[in-house]
């Protein structure tokens, strides 16, 4: 197994084919264009990536063990299929459209600008997650813990209360039709 080391990538510096397999603490990864880069088995430690297109990355036992990213384009990647042990990720200003998060432990997972549109978050964990400013067009919540989770200024969002846990979770006034919606409730802001 590679291993690298408080390491700056850029785009040229390292292929798609050079992340598979491979183990990366304190590294960063800026301005990479790795659309559907081969991930699998990698293990990622304290890492950022910055301005990466990853799109359609494959992240089969790929192991983020605080990880972040920020302004990133992450279309339609399978988190779900990635490694849960010691699973912590951060997205900032990201692009995350069609990614899959169904049934991971997302606890504390912090999602700030982000667009979700059309992400499976079905079942997962994201008790106390932050959803700020983020537009949850028809994202998928069905069985999700979203237990003491912070959806505030979270926008678009269809989130069935009798399917889903919402105890403690924070919403705005202007949240509420997409927690009423599908009760044929309708609510006058």
């Amino acid at each position: 197994m590679k291993h690298h080391e408080d390491t700056v990538f850029n785009a040229a510096e390292l292929p798609p084919a050079g992340f598979a397999g491979a183990e990366f603490e304190r590294c960063t990864f800026r301005n990479g264009r790795w659309m559907e880069a081969d991930l699998q088995k990698a293990i990622f430690t304290e890492c950022t990536f910055e301005q990466c297109d990853l799109s359609n990355a494959r992240v089969d036992r790929t192991g983020f063990r605080q990880v972040v990213f920020r302004g990133c384009k992450l279309i339609g990647v399978p988190f779900d299929r990635s490694h849960p042990f010691l699973l912590a990720l951060r997205f900032e200003q990201c692009r995350l459209d069609f990614a899959i998060f169904r049934s991971l432990p997302l606890k504390s997972t912090v999602f700030k600008g982000c667009s979700l549109v059309e992400v499976d978050l079905s079942g997962a964990g994201l008790q106390q997650a932050v959803l700020d400013d983020c537009d949850l067009s028809g994202a998928v919540f069905d069985e999700t813990d979203l237990t003491s989770a912070d959806l505030r200024t979270a926008r678009n969002f269809l989130i069935d209360p009798t399917r889903n846990r919402i105890k403690g979770a924070h919403f705005d006034l202007h949240g509420l039709p997409g927690l009423l919606t599908q009760h044929g409730i309708k609510v006058a802001l």
